[in-house]
């Protein structure tokens, strides 16, 4: 079984069948691929195996709160003068199945909706009146290589399906689902699925509880109530593998067998260990044996470009673990996706939204007629009014910080040169902007000012010279007004810092090590104040206090490279991007430390 890669494309139709015959308990599935004939195909084979009465809806791009949990019905409550409630989408949805196409731009605020449903199976609606709903939830992922769904659901969802590089025209045809009964767990498998899943690092305990149900879903398309080793085996494959998060460590070598004593003797019966020892050993090695199979059946699933991500210490692309890498979110007057209403007037170009007046004002129109009898229509007073809030996402700006002093500044310079080109040139599709601080001798210069032109930061980068003292504070204090500007024009920075931390010179340019120092975590701290997203790649051959401490003083992302090279800085950089902007960066988390 674990030969060769297993067909990725049945694959996906076995999780199509398990899904439509247990959609409530395993909960649903993202489906990684662009949208296409084959995306469609997949999504007709599973409809085919729910029935005609299970409901399947879409969930619109731009749906509002209201819609999705339900809000006032404001035709019937200006006809009636009472308020009257209005189903939202999920209390519509349930028993079924919901769509959720581009899932990767899903607003937080409707992710977090959709993860409490999930949760509780059930959402209240606009008067706080408990409305049922059991769906099964299909993310349909057509985003880029640093964009993934909301990290709650992909947690919550049984399957990851990828269909990039598939053929569409392969065959679709199967057997129709059959009518899911009661199973049960085989003996050993609930510990082989944790234990398979611990060794590939999957930190969530949803995944070997999402695989178990996946397990007897599969035992039941056979008509059998009890889970064997294949079903199990199935479970790992379609649920473990595509979460996870790194390779399971070597075997160490087997011990060596102990030499066999001798024979009993006819007087020695009282030495004979127990026959309960005997069955207890023999199921330890079964289990083990079951688990150590599992563990090679996830491993031969693992997509190629899966196995060298992981094998390269990366964290995969979608893994739970991380965030959506999109820009902050931020306020704004006047344009951008809405999020929402607040009380207040329409001045100063904030835009009223007449819909949402309307509904507040509804359930008093029947009190406010008999007030003011000789007026006719919808009645709206000033404390009526909602206004639109509307946000939308920051470009991002990458300022790297490189440490271009003493005899190693050549090897971290080109390094850094490569790294800024790598993130230059996906920058034209992100609309990200980069920007190169150097610092040596008594003080930092800005090279490369924030930009996404590429001849421009070639030829930049191009005449950076190295040598000299190393003002770190001077830098930091050059990062952190640099950060602020960009941060005034509604950008969200991110700062990378590359050096070994040995600061030897001090912000007032006289030479000393442990005053540089000093003066460099004074600037650090000030840094963190600022709530600045930081990662720091120490590039000492053999790391020391100052880059750990440093990085702690900057609330910073550690990063130890000592041996520099391209692309695990731009990795790193990404990783960071991703992870969360600006005051969403995770502080103080140590990676490679």
């Amino acid at each position: 079984m674990t030969e060769a890669p297993p067909d990725r494309w049945q694959g996906a139709l076995l999780a199509a069948d398990l899904l439509a015959h247990d959609r409530t308990a395993l909960r649903g599935c993202v489906l990684r691929g662009g949208a296409g004939p084959l995306q469609d195909a997949w999504l007709a084979y599973f409809q085919s195996g729910l029935g005609a009465e299970v409901p399947i809806r879409r969930l619109p791009s731009a749906v509002a709160d209201e819609r999705l949990v339900g809000g006032i019905d404001l035709s019937a409550t200006l006809r009636l003068g009472r308020p009257v409630a209005d189903r939202g989408l999920l209390a519509e949805i349930d028993g079924g199945v919901l769509v959720v196409p581009m899932a990767e731009r899903m607003p937080e605020a409707v992710a977090a909706r959709l993860v409490a449903a999930l949760d509780r199976g059930e959402i209240e609606d606009a008067f706080g009146v408990p409305q049922p709903t059991r769906f099964a939830l299909i993310l349909l992922d057509e985003g880029t290589a640093d964009e993934r769904p909301p990290a709650a659901l992909l947690d919550r969802l049984a399957f990851h399906i990828d269909l990039e590089g598939l053929r569409p025209d392969m065959q679709l045809e199967a057997e129709a689902p059959v009518p899911l009964v009661l199973a049960a767990l085989g003996q050993g498998h609930a510990e082989a699925l944790c234990e398979a899943a611990d060794a590939f690092g999957i930190a969530s305990i949803r995944a070997p509880l999402l695989g178990a149900r996946a397990a007897l879903a599969s035992a039941s398309l056979d008509g059998r109530t009890v889970t064997d080793d294949m079903d199990v085996l199935l479970a790992a494959r379609l649920v473990l593998a595509p979460r996870a998060t790194r390779l399971p460590p070597a075997d160490a070598a087997p011990p060596e067998s102990p030499a066999e004593p001798p024979p009993p003797q006819q007087g020695d019966q009282a030495d004979t260990p127990p026959e309960g020892d005997d069955q207890q050993a023999d199921s330890e090695r079964t289990q083990q044996a079951l688990t150590d199979l599992m563990v090679e059946a996830t491993r031969a699933a693992l997509p190629p470009g899966l196995m060298a991500a992981l094998a390269q210490g990366r964290p995969p692309r979608g893994s739970v673990m991380g965030g959506r890498g999109a820009g902050a979110l931020r306020k704004s007057p006047r344009n951008g996706r809405r999020a929402g209403v607040r009380a207040g007037l329409p001045r100063n170009g904030a835009r009223l939204d007449l819909v949402e007046t309307l509904k507040v004002a509804a359930p008093w129109q029947a009190l406010r007629r008999r007030e003011s009898p000789d007026r006719d229509g919808v009645l709206v007073r000033r404390d009526d009014f909602r206004i639109r809030r509307l946000v939308k996402r920051s470009e991002s700006t990458t300022i790297f910080v490189v440490d271009a002093s003493g005899s190693a500044a050549i090897a971290r310079l080109g390094e850094a040169k490569g790294a800024i080109e790598l993130l230059l040139a996906e920058a034209y599709v992100r609309r990200d902007e980069v920007a190169l601080i150097a610092f040596r001798g008594e003080g930092a210069d800005i090279l490369l000012p924030p930009t996404r032109s590429l001849p421009r930061a070639r030829k930049r980068l191009g005449d950076m010279a190295g040598g000299g003292g190393t003002p770190l504070c001077a830098a930091i204090e050059a990062a952190d007004t640099l950060a602020t500007a960009v941060r005034a024009k509604g950008r969200t920075p991110l700062l990378v810092f590359l050096t070994d931390g040995r600061a030897n010179i001090a912000r007032d340019g006289s030479a000393g090590g442990a005053r540089a120092l000093e003066d460099a975590l004074a600037a650090s701290r000030h840094i963190r104040e600022a709530a600045f997203g930081v990662v720091f790649i120490d590039t000492a051959a053999r790391p020391r206090a100052e880059g750990p401490s440093l990085s702690a003083a900057m609330g910073a992302r550690y990063v130890a490279l000592p041996r520099v090279e391209a692309g695990a800085v731009c990795a790193a950089v990404k990783a960071a991007q991703v992870a969360g902007q600006g005051a969403g960066l995770g502080r103080g988390q140590g990676v490679g430390r």
